[in-house]
C-alpha cells in the first residue's frame, strides 16, 4: 500500500521537476503545479508541443491519461503523447504509446494514424545498407499492417510509397552480402542472395545487377545453361543497361548467347 501511495505522489512530482527545470521565470508558476483539471492539463501539453518542447509535451499528455483515465481527453492525449515522442525521436516511447492506444481503442477512427506512427518510427530508424536490417524488416512489417488494415486511407497511400523504398533497402542488403560471397569465391552462397533479390524484390533498382551477378555465379559454378537463362531475362527486361552489356560479353566469352 505504501509503494502504491508513493507512486501516486512520485509521478506528478517528477513531472513538476522536469517542467520547472526547463521553465523560464515567466512561465514557472504555470508549470510547477500539475494536478489540474483535464482541459488545463491537455492545453498545457499542447502549448509545449507548439513551442517545440516535445519531451515535456509528452509528459503532460501522459499526465492527462494518468490523472483522468476515463475522460474523453485521455484518448486524445494518448495519441498526442505518441506524436510528441515521435517528434522528439523517442521512437521506442512513441511506439509504446501508439500500441497502448490501439490496445484500448482498437476500432477508433484514429487507429489508422496510430498504426502510421508506429510504421514511421521504424521507418525513420532504417540504417545504412551495410548494417543489420532488423529495423528495416520491422518497418516493412508495420507498413504492411497499415496497408492491410486500412487500404483506402491517406496513410496507406504514403505507406505504399515507403514500402517501395524499404524493399529497395532490403534488396540492397542482399546484394551487399551476395557480393561479399562472390569476392570470397563462395559462388553457391552468392547465388542464393542474388536469387532472393529477383524472387522477393524484383521491382527494385537492384534487379538488373542481381541478374548479371547470377550470370557470373552460374558460370563460375560450371552451369552455363542457368547463366544463359539469367542473361536472357536480363536482356528481355533491361536491354539497354550496363548490366546486360556485361552479361552479354561474359556469355560470348564462354561460348554462349545472352
Amino acid at each position: 500500500m505504501l509503494i502504491k501511495n508513493l507512486s501516486r505522489v512520485a509521478a506528478p512530482a517528477l513531472l513538476a521537476i522536469l517542467l520547472s527545470g526547463c521553465s523560464t521565470s515567466k512561465n514557472k508558476a504555470d508549470t510547477l503545479y500539475v494536478a489540474r483539471d483535464v482541459s488545463t492539463l491537455y492545453n498545457s501539453g499542447k502549448a509545449r508541443l507548439d513551442r517545440g518542447q516535445y519531451k515535456l509535451a509528452a509528459a503532460l499528455f501522459d499526465e492527462v491519461e494518468r490523472q483522468h483515465p476515463y475522460s474523453p481527453w485521455a484518448r486524445r492525449a494518448q495519441l498526442m503523447s505518441a506524436f510528441s515522442y515521435y517528434l522528439n525521436r523517442d521512437y521506442a516511447e512513441s511506439i509504446s504509446a501508439s500500441q497502448r492506444f490501439l490496445s484500448i481503442h482498437t476500432g477508433n477512427k484514429d487507429a489508422p494514424y496510430a498504426y502510421y506512427l508506429i510504421a514511421l518510427c521504424y521507418y525513420e530508424q532504417i540504417a545504412d545498407v551495410t548494417r543489420d536490417q532488423k529495423i528495416t524488416q520491422q518497418s516493412l512489417d508495420a507498413l504492411g499492417e497499415l496497408i492491410r488494415r486500412y487500404p483506402d486511407t491517406r496513410y496507406a497511400a504514403d505507406a505504399r510509397l515507403k514500402v517501395d523504398l524499404v524493399n529497395d533497402h532490403l534488396a540492397g542488403k542482399e546484394m551487399e552480402v551476395g557480393r561479399f560471397y562472390q569476392r570470397r569465391g563462395q559462388w553457391l552462397a552468392a547465388t542464393l542472395r542474388f536469387r532472393a533479390v529477383i524472387d522477393k524484390y524484383q521491382t527494385t533498382t537492384h534487379t538488373p545487377e542481381a541478374l548479371e551477378r547470377l550470370v557470373e555465379s552460374y558460370l563460375s559454378l560450371g552451369i552455363p545453361a542457368e547463366a544463359q537463362k539469367a542473361a536472357a531475362v536480363l536482356g528481355r527486361n533491361y536491354p539497354g543497361s550496363e548490366w546486360y552489356e556485361r552479361s552479354y560479353k561474359l556469355m560470348e566469352r564462354h561460348g554462349g548467347k545472352a
